[in-house]
């Protein structure tokens, strides 16, 4: 069976489980259209927890940032799980003690004010919107490569199948589709990493062989990597590039970014009880652990693969590059996406990969009649590159698309239903509309979940960055607006509405407008993004983590200067800490 065909047969089953799920747990209610009826088991949860933080940036991205960035792309790794960490003991427990629906219904209670719970909408939409707009991208990647789809054609696919569990089965459709997508993406994940570590080390555990030797002699994988890149001009893959601060703060935005996403938070309203959400919590952080520790060595024997097939003989003989004519099927098929491209700069027909901005190397380069870098790939393809590269066979080809859809549309469903929620739960039935009955809220939330996919699709079509790019740049939006005010609404008693809403907006403002000024959303950066422009030296990857000081920094001092919170709101606070 041809791949093209197994990967339709392999990614239609999966979809039409995803859409049977969905038909079969379709919302009645608004309970089960946004917390799924508060009845899900904690292991359960814990996985669709998993799948729903788990997204594109995790399965297609974060190897290959790794891959290509070596040791500085371990801070993404650092910063998801250690927020994860944070999200469970600090804030996952007492929001389901709070027992509300949604993020802004807490904040809006919390701090007594319809203004801020709008303003905690606002925040929602602009991080809900920046992070699905990458894993869109990711559906888009995938869809182009594996289903021979214009991308945009990819993205109607994608969309549609989002609509129909998403906005006909709410969250209790998308809990129990999330499962589904688990078992899929982690499946798809760790079955080529074993193929790939038993042909590069003998060793069937990726972990394990992170650390082992290379089969075909040179010694350990590590070692090996660091020779081969830093002969291509490279930095050593072990090596750090970054500066401790960036290295500081993207970890810090990431961090606390986790803890404030507000549709991992929205997770924890779905068990039922207090205890549950613990449960979930230390279940969820089990199953994003088997990718997170797999990850490393994805990355290392991507690279490693990769750089081999390009260049596989000493740099600066004639016959150690690839011969363009003669580049295998899976570079022929990636260059039909674009995503990964090459100039012959020089004319002699084989392709020269190396780290031209290294001015010491480009000198050296010239010596063998190399006239700058020819190969371009786009680090969000390793992932997706490496088992064709590895030559495994074509049902595991076929699982890694499916694999990658599954992460990216798990995590968009989820997104899309806290923007739903946040239209028609926070702003018609909280502030504008509050006699709406239950199924016209209902009927509005199908609606803004449409209208919601819609504006996606066409982040997906005109990203504005790559995918754990993308994603990062949600999570310090998170950081900056969202986690101060959650965590000082449940352990501050005396930070009130006043400078709640100066927090949110003061963090939100100075983290859109850093990214805005360096990076450009839909519109052209305004300033060179390079690390000798950056305040302090912080990139906009971890620019969240200055935002959330601020908000914090902001919330103490307005609320200080301002009377403190109502009787009955302290009592609030009281009772959402102390167990019953």
């Amino acid at each position: 069976m041809s791949l093209e065909t197994l990967t339709y047969l392999v990614v239609g089953l999966s979809f039409a489980l995803y859409i049977g799920i969905a038909f079969a747990s379709t919302a009645r209610n608004t309970g089960d259209f946004y917390v799924a009826g508060k009845h899900v088991h904690p292991i359960a949860n814990g996985m669709a927890t998993a799948a729903d933080w788990m997204s594109a940036a995790s399965f297609i991205s974060m190897a290959g940032l790794i891959a290509f960035m070596g040791y500085d792309g371990t801070v993404y790794l650092m910063g998801w799980t250690g927020g994860y960490v944070l999200l469970a003991l600090l804030l996952a427990p007492y929001l389901r003690k709070f027992g509300k629906f949604t993020v802004p219904e807490f904040i809006g209670e919390r701090y007594y004010s319809n203004t801020a719970r709008v303003v905690a909408v606002i925040c929602l939409i602009v991080i809900s919107f920046t992070y699905v707009g990458g894993q869109m991208r990711g559906v888009g990647i995938v869809f182009a490569r594996f289903l021979n789809m214009e991308i945009e054609w990819g993205l109607l696919v994608g969309m549609g199948v989002v609509f129909l569990y998403a906005v006909l089965g709410g969250m209790k459709g998308i809990t129990y589709t999330q499962v589904a997508q688990y078992c899929v993406l982690i499946f798809a994940y760790t079955v080529p990493a074993v193929f790939i570590s038993l042909q590069v080390t003998n060793v069937a555990v990726p972990q394990l062989a992170f650390g082992s030797e290379v089969a075909a002699g040179g010694g350990y994988l590590l070692a090996k990597l660091d020779q081969i890149v830093v002969d291509l001009g490279f930095a050593a893959y072990t090596e750090s590039t970054r500066s401790r601060v960036d290295v500081f703060f993207i970890a810090f935005a990431l961090m606390v970014g986790t803890a404030g996403l507000p549709h991992v938070i929205v997770r924890f309203f779905t068990v039922p009880k207090v205890r549950d959400a613990r449960m979930s919590a230390g279940w969820a952080l089990l199953f994003i652990a088997i990718l997170y520790t797999t990850a490393p060595s994805v990355a290392a024997l991507a690279r490693l693969n990769l750089t081999n097939t390009i260049q596989h003989g000493p740099v600066g003989e004639e016959t150690a590059n690839l011969v363009y004519a003669e580049r295998p099927q899976w570079f022929k098929t990636w260059e039909a996406t674009k995503l990964l491209t090459f100039e012959d700069k020089n004319g002699d027909g084989r392709i020269q990969y190396y780290n031209d901005a290294n001015p010491e190397f480009a000198e050296r380069a010239e010596a063998f009649g190399w006239q700058g870098n020819e190969l371009e790939v786009d680090r969000d393809i390793i992932v997706l590159a490496n088992p064709e590269i590895a030559s495994l066979p074509n049902w595991v080809i076929a699982l890694v698309a499916a694999g990658g859809i599954a992460a990216a549309l798990s995590t968009a469903a989820g997104l899309l239903l806290v923007i739903s929620a946040a239209v028609s739960h926070d702003l018609c039935k909280g502030v504008f509309w509050r006699g709406i009955s239950e199924r016209g809220e209902l009927l509005i939330g199908r609606i803004s979940a449409a209208v919601a996919i819609l504006c996606a699709g066409y982040l997906g079509y005109n990203p504005f960055g790559f995918v754990g790019q993308v994603v990062a740049l949600a999570f310090g939006l998170a950081a900056a607006s969202l986690f101060p005010v959650i965590l000082l609404g449940i352990f501050s008693l005396r930070v009130n509405k006043y400078g709640a809403i100066a927090g949110m907006l003061s963090g939100l403002v100075f983290t859109v407008g850093y990214i805005v000024y360096f990076k450009g959303v839909f519109i052209e950066p305004l300033a060179e993004n390079v690390r000798e422009n950056w305040l302090f030296g912080i990139s906009p990857e971890g620019i969240g983590g200055i935002g959330a000081l601020i908000n914090f920094a902001v919330a103490f001092a307005v609320s200080a200067l301002t009377r403190e919170p109502p009787e009955h709101v302290r009592d609030l606070v009281q009772r959402i800490r102390v167990p019953k």
